[in-house]
């Protein structure tokens, strides 16, 4: 009899089984497909850009769409067949960058979406990298150590000739992690028969990894929210924050932003929402000890130390009275049917996609400042280009140097944007896709792309 399956660790609360049901509701067959949504966005700001209709052709629609079957032999001697994806939207500034990630419902829509994003996010903090991404179909809570290596290890050697460093580099995803990223890097290094760490971001430090990366898309958060709050003339001492999904992006924003001065007022993660009792706010570090010895939120209302309460619904957080709104948790969230209770100022998208763009309409009208997906959470991709860089060169910076240059960068994008919103009177989602579209056709056109 075959040995009972360990789960493979994974990192932050996403490993709980509840959070895969959250997602398999959000694949649901009515739910509105995430590229249209994406397709939306970069159609209301090419519209004030002129741009010819081979223009809108070349850097709209993937370049690359590749699916793969991954035949597995599993611990109990059968074989299983998964299948894999890897898109690849746009390269016209660099080699395509983007994470993969092992989940039961990837699909095809939601991949080409997250690429699509990817390469505008590339292009509007400036970093030489187009936009890629990838999956496979698989349930990690059901598959040993040994399964999910072999599983890694067969999809990385099916797109051999597609990964490279400076054709298109992968990164760590949802239940993927530094482990599966030396898998992937073992992989790609015995078939080239080089030591090759470029080919891949997120590793262990041991392999070439960066310092600062797990905190990388909090910072990046942080840096455009303070940078918001200057703007708008408020104080980030003192405000009230709620943040919608307590993994790796939610739960170090609130420490950061705690450090700032804010009062973390609301937090939830897939076993439900919590709005403090106390003045003081919820003590992110409480928090995250609950879920050290839970694995997640559930009962965080009966633990004396967090002085909470329990919502009935947890996406009432989403409209709790608060400064400033973090979604850090899934795609659609925020849609036409609850935008118009949002009570937050300033809403920073630290997740991919939760505003639909109804909602974005309905936000804008009431006031609300958004910072845009494909700014806000671009922290992480951005120190992964930093490890790329850090790898080509074999010479390695400590957190400090990491974290002053992703300021760098997060500052000079955030005014980037903010003056495009200002030129052309628009919301801040429509002026981060004006400065990256244009960004990536002169790109495109200085290489002759539409010849």
């Amino acid at each position: 009899m075959a040995e009972k399956r360990a789960k493979t660790p994974i990192s932050g609360a996403r490993q709980d089984k509840q959070y895969e049901n959250i997602l398999e509701e959000m694949h649901s067959a009515d739910r509105k497909s995430v590229f249209q949504n994406a397709l939306q966005q970069f159609d209301d700001a090419a519209q004030h850009l002129n741009l010819s209709s081979d223009q809108i052709a070349m850097i709209q629609q993937p370049r690359r769409v590749i699916e793969v079957k991954l035949p597995i032999r599993m611990d109990d001697g059968n074989i299983k067949v998964f299948k894999g994806y890897r898109v690849q939207h746009n390269i016209a500034r660099g080699p395509a960058k983007g994470g993969v990630r092992f989940h039961p419902q990837v699909d095809l829509d939601e991949v080409k979406a997250l690429s699509f994003w990817m390469t505008f996010k590339c292009a509007v903090v400036g970093i030489p990298m187009g936009g890629g991404k990838g999956g496979v179909i698989c349930d990690p809570s059901e598959m040993s150590q040994s399964e999910m290596e072999r599983l890694a290890r067969r999809y990385f050697a099916e797109m051999i000739d597609i990964f490279g460093p400076d054709r298109d580099v992968p990164a760590p995803d949802v239940n993927t992690n530094p482990q599966v990223m030396a898998w992937f890097l073992d992989t790609y290094s015995m078939h080239k028969g080089d030591y090759t760490p470029a080919v891949v971001t997120g590793k262990p430090l041991e392999l070439g990894g960066s310092e600062g990366r797990v905190t990388a898309t909090a910072q990046g958060v942080t840096f455009t929210i303070l940078q918001a709050v200057d703007r708008l003339g408020m104080k980030l001492d003192g405000a009230t924050v709620a943040i919608q999904g307590f993994g790796n992006a939610g739960s170090n924003a609130a420490v950061l932003l705690k450090g700032h001065g804010a009062v973390i007022k609301a937090i939830s993660d897939v076993s439900g929402g919590f709005v403090s009792t106390d003045p003081a706010g919820i003590d992110p570090q409480v928090a995250l000890d609950h879920i050290k010895q839970n694995r997640t939120l559930k009962g965080f209302e009966n633990n004396p130390a967090a002085k909470v309460s329990k919502y009935n619904n947890a996406n009432d957080l989403l409209t709790e009275e608060v400064d400033i709104l973090v979604p850090a948790a899934l795609e659609n969230q925020i849609t036409e049917k609850n935008a118009g209770q949002v009570k937050a100022k300033i809403i920073a998208e630290a997740a991919n996609g939760p505003c639909t763009p109804e909602a974005d309409a309905i936000l804008a009208k009431n006031g609300v400042f958004l910072i845009p997906d494909i700014l806000c959470n671009a922290g992480g991709v951005t120190v992964s280009y930093l490890e790329w860089v850090q790898n080509r060169m074999g010479y390695y910076w400590d957190a400090e140097h990491i974290f002053m240059d992703l300021k760098r960068y997060m500052d000079n994008a955030f005014s980037a944007v903010y003056q495009t919103s200002t030129k052309f009177e628009v919301n801040m989602r429509t002026a981060a896709f004006i400065v990256a579209i244009e960004r990536v056709t002169r790109a495109a056109e200085m290489r002759g792309l539409y010849a």
